[in-house]
């Protein structure tokens, strides 16, 4: 049976099987979601995140969260509050943004468990390769919005499925981890839902304002 969508709640009709491998493409939203039944449990993801041997001083790791971290220090100064949301066991983005002087703060729920950062608002919170693995998108994008001030910026990285990509040999459905993928359209109903502007998808990059 096709699932539900976890962001929505609408139906959804199966867009991909191959050797057993079933994903999902929600009606209304647009969002492609893997089969459920095949979803790592918390002990699987985590030893998969911990298989990426990321260093936070690595010019390249770097270079690769950059869109985010540049966004910050256009739109915001060190005298903001931000949040690293799903920082991972090297949090990149907090390290680099401290650096210069930034008050960051990382929480992860495998690797930086820190609650009482959820209690807090922030002016921004970035959240590079992380909305991908949301089992419960709906809940975490209500938590992100609650954490936001008025007038706060997420700040997502994340590929974005269109029309036109060969889904059979797109290698970003390919991590076990990725079981929520997003399109322009999976954005749009974020950003209406939880009283964002309107969105600005910049390739990988994803700008939420409130």
């Amino acid at each position: 049976m096709a699932p539900i969508c976890p962001l929505c709640g609408s139906h959804t009709s199966l867009f991909y099987d191959f050797k057993q491998r079933y994903y999902y493409q929600c009606q209304t939203c647009q969002a492609i979601i893997k089969d459920p039944a095949s979803w790592p449990d918390r002990d699987e993801e985590k030893q998969r995140y911990l298989e990426h041997l990321n260093d936070v001083s690595d010019p390249r790791f770097q270079g690769f969260v950059s869109p985010i971290t540049e966004q910050v220090k256009l739109h915001f100064s060190p005298d903001h509050k931000g949040l690293d949301f799903g920082a991972g066991h090297a949090p990149v983005i907090t390290h680099v943004l401290a650096e210069q002087g930034y008050d960051i703060q990382a929480y992860d729920p495998l690797f930086f468990d820190h609650p009482a950062l959820l209690e807090q608002q922030y002016d921004y919170i970035c959240s590079c390769e992380v909305i991908e693995h949301f089992h419960r998108p709906a809940e975490s994008f209500a938590l992100l919005s609650r954490l936001l001030k008025p007038s706060g910026m997420l700040l997502c990285m994340t590929e974005l499925y269109q029309e036109g990509v060969d889904f059979h040999r797109w290698n970003y459905k390919n991590d076990p981890t990725h079981v929520f993928i997003y399109h322009a359209n999976t954005i749009s109903y974020i950003s209406d839902k939880y009283e964002f502007s309107e969105p600005v998808i910049d390739g990988r990059l994803v700008l939420l304002k409130r």
